[in-house]
This record gives structure tokens, C-alpha cells and sequence, in this order.
């Protein structure tokens, strides 16, 4: 008995292993999780191989058949990189100016010579002619803020969306795929912190514009019934009627009644 305690409590180092050895347990770390226990949150890490990576192969920690140009988060990339859509994704600042700048340089140098030299007599008219100017540009930064809300739109859709469809090699062979709730999860956080706030800046400008469009056309139409009033009463430059004719040159109208 003495020799048995001996050997699972020795007083000295033993050479020998115990007759019953402990397992040694190893601790496994999972490589995409980091959770942290305050909360019970997971912080989700995005794989950088799909982005490197320009084979249509399926990745292996998500398995997806989809081909990389049309997975979600590989169309989020391009759109928000390329032009005009990284423009409403900057800064606040930028974005403004850019679409300022636009408006402006096509009403100058389009709506305006435009405006100005297709119509006759237009220097009686010079309010009407710079009204239809800004006009022109507002409608031309409407069309493309309409064009980005239209494909930032898509592509929330996309990463919202529980499922994606996809085209394998052509448009008669459309598929669907059913996302894994690690893809589900990562497309839904960057839809939500990332393209929402995109669809809400669009949707606010795109108001904005439109009541700019409402005040210049309810300008215009007032302009146009007030030269028509205008034009009943009296006689002006370029505007004639029966009265001023016969006060002008009234060999025209012999035989005719009304004539004094």
C-alpha cells in the first residue's frame, strides 16, 4: 500500500510514470471567431483570399458556388471604387462639391448657350433664360444621383438578402444559393453599417433636387402667364396682335370693319 501512494504522491521526483498517467488536453482556438465573454458577441474578421484570389473555385471555408464578380461583397468593392458611385460613400464635403461642381459646369457651359441662343429675342427675357439654365443642371445631378441610388440599392439588396442569385455561365442558366449563416452574418453587418447609410444620404438628396425642380418649373410657368398678360394689355417688342397691326399699317385691312 505504502509502495502505491508512493508511486501517485512521491516525496521525491519519480523517474517512473504513474500507473494511471493523466491525459494531456489540448485547447483549440477557433481561427475566425474572437468572442469575447462580456457581451457574447462574435467580431467577425472578412478573408482577404477572396479578394486575391481570381479563380471561380469555391472558397474553401464557405464553400460557394457563386463566381467571385457576382458574390455580394466582391460587387460592394468594385461599386464603391468605382465612378460615380464612390461618390456618395466619401465625405460628406466631397460629395456636395462634386455634385455642385457638376450642376454648375453643365448649366454654364450646356443649359445656358443652349438656353440663350435657341430661342429668339432673348434679351427680353433674361430671368427665363437663366431659370431654364439651373434647371438643366439640377435634372442632370438628379439622373445620376438616381443612377447611384439605383445600383447602391442592388447591391444592399444583395447583401441583405437570405439568398443570391447567380448566373453560372450565361443568363439561361440561373442558379440560387442559400447563404451560410457565417456569409449571412458577414454580408448583413456590411449591409447595415455600410450601404445603409449610403441609401439614406441618396434618398435625401434625391428630395432635395426634386423640390429644386418643383420651384424652378412653378417659377418658369408664372414668368410665361405674366408675359401673356403682359402681351394682352399693351404692345411689346416682338408680340403682335389685330389692334397694333391696324394702328400700324392700316392700307392692310381696307374693306375691313372695325376701322375707324
Amino acid at each position: 500500500m505504502a509502495t502505491q501512494l508512493t508511486l501517485f504522491f512521491p516525496s521525491k521526483p519519480n523517474k517512473y510514470p504513474p500507473i494511471f498517467p493523466i491525459p494531456k488536453t489540448k485547447l483549440y482556438h477557433h481561427h475566425r471567431y474572437h468572442y469575447n465573454y462580456k457581451t457574447q458577441i462574435p467580431k467577425i474578421f472578412f478573408s482577404s483570399s477572396s479578394f486575391r484570389n481570381g479563380s471561380n473555385t469555391p472558397q474553401p471555408e464557405t464553400e460557394c458556388p457563386v463566381p467571385l464578380e457576382q458574390q455580394p461583397i466582391n460587387e460592394y468593392q468594385n461599386l464603391s471604387t468605382s465612378f460615380p458611385f464612390s461618390w456618395a460613400s466619401g465625405d460628406i464635403a466631397q460629395y456636395s462639391s462634386r455634385l455642385f461642381i457638376t450642376g454648375t459646369s453643365f448649366a454654364l457651359f450646356i443649359g445656358l448657350p443652349v438656353a440663350w441662343l435657341g430661342t429668339v429675342g432673348p434679351d427680353s427675357e433674361p430671368l427665363k433664360r437663366v431659370l431654364c439654365a439651373f434647371s438643366s443642371g439640377v435634372f442632370v445631378v438628379t439622373l445620376a444621383v438616381l443612377r447611384m441610388y439605383l445600383g447602391w440599392a442592388y447591391v444592399g439588396n444583395r447583401l441583405l438578402s437570405a439568398t443570391i442569385e447567380y448566373e453560372e455561365t450565361g443568363w439561361y442558366d440561373g442558379q440560387v444559393w442559400v447563404k451560410t449563416a457565417e456569409v449571412l452574418a458577414r454580408d448583413r453587418l456590411l449591409g447595415s453599417f455600410s450601404v445603409k447609410p449610403v441609401l439614406s444620404r441618396l434618398k435625401f438628396t434625391l428630395v432635395s433636387l426634386a423640390a429644386s425642380l418643383f420651384v424652378c418649373v412653378l417659377l418658369l410657368i408664372n414668368i410665361d402667364g405674366g408675359q401673356k398678360v403682359e402681351a394682352s394689355g399693351r404692345v411689346i417688342p416682338g408680340v403682335y396682335n389685330d389692334e397694333s397691326a391696324r394702328s400700324f399699317e392700316p392700307d392692310a385691312f381696307c374693306g375691313e370693319p372695325g376701322l375707324p
